[in-house]
């Protein structure tokens, strides 16, 4: 007798990490993980809420999985809001909200025993975990929650104040990763680089030395394990300086994931975001003058209420200003719960949309003209896959998965999927990089 579970895992990274936790313990358990509803005897959906069109999609989720198996667990951030899962599909088995990852193994526990002939020494779970994630690269999360009260955010409500992982427990997940084979540690969180304040930069041990829990020296730690370290969720403090060192010594990338949100300081109070845009333009050319090779990557909301056309305009010049590397934008969606949501000066969507094309139109321009540069210089890249042709599509140390671009190698005979070389940038377009494996790779 096997008890065979159904997952599916919407929204960010973060969710992944808790996706891949609850994965973990139901291996441990003796739990079969299925790919298909007909296969599975209950299926876990853990859902996301971060706009309108993320909690459309969770219900939908939730839907289809009640329509093709009939017994579905829900958890995750729209779990926090019972009442919208209920009124849609009252017939869901059980709800726990995000990070309620015993909660949710209690519920798999009531609704399907697990297999009485399970042998913990025998059916073995790898010491890293189940991932989701190729075997190449994985996310490590080190804290939970957010001490922010963005207005146009209801993730703390969900998800509670920060509450970061020791040192210690972080670089022991890192090394097992690695150990592993694992290329690549994408280190996320809610807000990064707020890391350890809520234990007061507590000193945890790891092999044997003391390491404080504060974000500097976690990755100074991380990098002496010869992978890849990205550094996502990253808000522009003064003490993210201090990690443009580690980036020129090659301890981490030389990458920055900011969410700037916008530029205009009305705009920007308006949404309670902790920094003001000119500080922001003034570190980024610090940072750049320090450490040439930084890729920055940020996102915005524009037709955020109250926004004018000169608030919009003022976005747009600071764009041209910053140059910054890679830029998702968003719409602005009013999401159940968030306080910006009663402020005066609603956008209509149709403007929305029209400034949304428009900031997307400046920054095509902005991300082909920083990648030309890059044309006949040797980066190194990681290989994620292979395309119908052979050619190898891989990474630059200026590429998160999924989220930014390409690397497109010809020539890639003897390659392999997780393999780091040098490449020489031989075309560009305005995402994406075109090359070519040096002959001494």
């Amino acid at each position: 007798m096997t008890g065979r579970v159904g997952f599916i895992s919407l929204g960010c990274p973060k969710n992944l990490v808790d996706s891949e936790r609850i994965l973990t313990q139901l291996r441990t358990d003796g739990y079969e993980v299925v790919p298909s509803y007909d296969e599975a005897d209950l299926v876990i959906v853990n859902t996301c809420v971060f706009i309108d069109s993320a909690v459309e999609e969770s219900l939908e989720t939730i839907g289809e999985a009640l329509k093709e198996n009939g017994k579905v667990l829900v958890t995750g951030c729209l779990g926090a809001q019972d009442g919208v899962i209920r009124t849609a599909h009252p017939d869901v088995l059980a709800i726990t909200g995000p990070h309620q990852y015993e909660a949710v193994l209690g519920q798999v526990r009531e609704h399907l025993p697990p297999p009485p002939a399970h042998d913990p020494f025998v059916d073995l779970v790898p010491a890293q975990g189940v991932k989701l994630t190729p075997r190449h690269y994985a996310y490590l999360k080190i804290s939970e929650g957010c001490n922010h009260r963005c207005s146009f955010c209801i993730i703390p409500s969900m998800r509670g104040d920060l509450v970061s992982r020791s040192a210690g427990d972080v670089l022991g997940e890192a090394e097992r990763l690695v150990e592993a084979g694992v290329q690549e540690l994408l280190v996320v969180s809610q807000d990064t680089s707020a890391y350890g304040v809520d234990i007061r930069y507590k000193t945890g041990f790891w092999g044997g030395k003391p390491v404080k829990s504060r974000l500097m020296e976690l990755c100074e730690a991380m990098g002496s394990l010869g992978a890849w370290v990205r550094l996502h969720y990253v808000y522009p403090y003064p003490s993210v300086d201090k990690l443009i060192p580690l980036m020129q010594d090659g301890l981490i990338l030389p990458y920055l994931d900011i969410p700037l949100q916008h530029a205009s300081p009305r705009i920007l109070k308006a949404m309670r975001r902790p920094a003001a845009a000119e500080k922001s333009l003034e570190r980024i050319q610090k940072w750049r003058a320090a450490c040439p090779d930084l890729t920055l990557r940020s996102t915005f909301i524009v037709g955020f209420p109250g926004e004018t056309e000169q608030e919009f305009e003022q976005l747009l010049q600071f764009l041209r200003d910053a140059e910054l590397d890679r830029v998702g934008c968003f719409p602005y969606s009013p999401v159940e719960g968030a306080t910006a949501n009663a402020l005066p000066g609603a956008i209509p969507e149709a403007l929305r949309h029209e400034r949304y094309e428009a900031f997307m139109h400046v920054q095509q321009g902005i991300s082909a003209q920083r990648l030309a540069r890059k044309v006949g210089q040797e980066i190194e890249v990681l290989i994620d896959d292979f395309d119908e042709q052979g050619d190898a599509i891989a990474r630059s140390q200026g590429d998160a998965p999924e989220i930014d671009g390409h690397v497109f190698i010809s020539g890639a005979e003897g390659l392999h999927i997780g393999q780091r070389l040098q490449v020489e940038v031989t075309d560009a377009d305005d995402y994406d990089l075109y090359g070519v494996p040096v002959l001494d790779w």
